[in-house]
């Protein structure tokens, strides 16, 4: 594609990521590379009137050095419907309402301005809730705020895993094994700090070997990188001491994602991440995947210029 693009980038404060593992900051490197203007934004200076949607953002340079990776320019109302191109809905989770309103409001401009993913489509598919529509892909799991379906399930499968629904990061998840007196008071916790229902599995042993993330690229398994859990953790989450290594995909994952990869298509998923243990299917994330940076230092493959390459097609009508 020939043309300059203006790309409004809706983000957490730049100042504050890690330049060497931020997605967001090589989508940011690889369009200012190739000629898009960029602007930088917060959600929460996101405002809707009369059908317009405008932010207040702020022009942005970008470069890989440390202490000095992006130098802003003048804040002004960037409109976003018509004077964007793309938009880049980067911030970070919790999936919770302020998240949820902030795919409301930028539905008013999509797909005149390409929002990456589709925000309709980001709100509808929650990570831990999507997966559920795949379960022949998934491990044996429930949904659900009762304490005596979350009894029997663990009388069936003694070691489980619970996680709150909406949460991200690995927070909040538990591994409880069979004689594990913690259940009721840890489902009391939950219950007490949210009426949201809890995801209970079946625990995968085979976490211990990793979890590995898949990124998926307008459908297509595109690279991928294993995360190894920290001893005495059930979390490979790599900000709670997770170890990324290098990997391949096995038979099994690719016919997960051969499964899924339409339905991801079809819905303006264009940045993906899934989440496989075991060759099992845990998570799909479609809010802010992140593994771009791994990636390329492992297998020296720049998935973001894949996404770049779909962005560009569906701007240009493709």
């Amino acid at each position: 594609m020939s043309r300059s693009l203006r790309v409004a980038v809706q983000m957490d404060p730049i100042e504050s990521i890690n330049i060497d593992g931020d997605s967001t900051f090589a989508l940011m490197l690889e369009a200012q590379a190739r000629g898009h203007r960029l602007w930088h934004y917060h959600v929460r200076d996101l405002a809707l009137r009369g059908g317009r949607v405008t932010a207040w953002a702020k022009p942005i340079e970008v470069r890989r050095e440390h202490g000095r990776h992006f130098t802003l320019g003048a804040e002004e109302a960037l409109d976003l419907g018509e004077g964007a191109d793309v938009v880049l809905m980067r911030q970070d989770p919790p999936f919770d309402m302020a998240y949820i309103t902030a795919t409301h409001i930028l539905e008013h401009i999509h797909p005149r301005t390409l929002v990456v993913n589709d925000p309709a489509q980001v709100r509808n598919a929650p990570e831990k809730l999507f997966v559920t529509h795949f379960p022949e892909l998934m491990p044996i799991t429930m949904v659900t705020a009762d304490r005596r379906r979350i009894a029997q399930f663990r009388s069936e499968h003694g070691d489980i895993i619970i996680k709150p629904l909406f949460g991200n990061g690995g927070a909040g998840v538990f591994h409880l094994r069979p004689d594990d007196p913690n259940m009721n008071s840890l489902v009391e916790m939950f219950t007490e700090r949210s009426r949201e229902p809890l995801m209970i599995q079946k625990y995968v042993p085979a976490v211990r070997e990793g979890d590995k993330r898949i990124i998926l690229v307008d459908g297509v398994a595109m690279g991928a990188i294993n995360r190894v859990p920290a001893a005495g953790e059930a979390r490979s989450n790599m900000h709670v001491g997770g170890r990324p290594e290098p990997t391949t995909l096995t038979e099994r994952e690719r016919e997960i994602c051969a499964a899924i990869g339409p339905e991801l298509k079809n819905r303006g998923m264009i940045f993906v991440g899934i989440d496989v243990i075991g060759g099992f299917l845990t998570e799909i994330n479609v809010t802010s995947p992140t593994g771009l940076q791994e990636i390329a230092r492992f297998d020296g493959v720049h998935l973001e210029r894949a996404i770049w390459d779909a962005i560009e097609g569906k701007v240009g009508g493709g």
